[in-house]
């Protein structure tokens, strides 16, 4: 029987930061139970205790490196032991703002590596907690994506890894969503805007801010829009 009989549950990946932290934040604030997750013990295991220590009930830390397949096994299985259900999955985990890189003069072993997390990781994911959707017939996936992400801005240099890997995420968030239309579980990418977290630097908005719209879109109404790509709730261009 589920620790959470009565909550809605979310796990968030690269949570122990930054726009990671702050939807684990929002998200428990309205009353959901978060798997706060993160690759370093020490740090997961003190951002949920600075979250349960400003009087946020049912937080908890959640082991995981995205890139390790024996992990996200380990936790999968957890969750539908402990829980029997996943109703809400944040992919958050993302790696290198890569803006000293060229697409020309790119480090191909460098772009391999970020889409590896920024890519196949959210995929892994997906492939693993879809079917305990589809089972409850309930399911909200965020893909947090970014403006770098959007072939209808890329014309200009820089960040050939990220951006492609971000590109290549909202295809996934398509595919994944149009796979699975009709049985409960919508699918949508997020671009938070720039925002001042340690990979987006000073200078963008609040991290509050850029967590809303992931918010929005893990706790869309059963009507609500999926295979979309959106900033602050409203449509943004592929």
């Amino acid at each position: 029987m589920s620790l959470y009989k009565n909550k809605r549950i979310a796990l968030v990946t690269g949570a122990n930061r930054g726009l990671g932290l702050e939807t684990c934040r929002q998200l428990s604030r309205l009353g959901l139970a978060v798997l706060l997750s993160a690759r370093n013990i020490d740090e997961g295991q003190r951002a949920a205790k600075q979250l349960t220590n400003d009087g946020l009930e049912d937080v908890t830390f959640c082991h995981l490196d995205v890139l390790n397949q024996h992990d996200l096994d380990r936790v999968a299985y957890n969750i539908e032991q402990d829980h029997g259900h996943l109703d809400v999955l944040i992919n958050n985990a993302a790696i290198l703002y890569d803006y000293y890189q060229t697409a020309v003069a790119a480090d191909l072993k460098v772009v391999n590596q970020t889409f590896a997390t920024n890519l196949f990781a959210p995929w892994r994911l997906c492939k693993a907690f879809i079917p305990m959707m589809r089972k409850n017939k309930y399911g909200r996936i965020v893909n947090v994506s970014s403006l770098a992400g959007s072939l209808h801005y890329m014309n200009e240099c820089g960040t050939p890894a990220y951006s492609i890997s971000k590109a290549a995420l909202n295809a996934l968030t398509r595919k994944m969503a149009a796979e699975v239309h009709g049985v409960g579980i919508l699918i949508n990418s997020i671009d938070p805007g720039w925002v001042a977290t340690d990979m987006g630097g000073s200078g963008g908005r609040p991290v509050d801010e850029g967590a809303k719209g992931i918010v929005w879109a893990a706790t869309l109404p059963d009507d609500g829009p999926t295979g979309g790509f959106f900033f602050d709730t409203k449509p943004e261009p592929w």
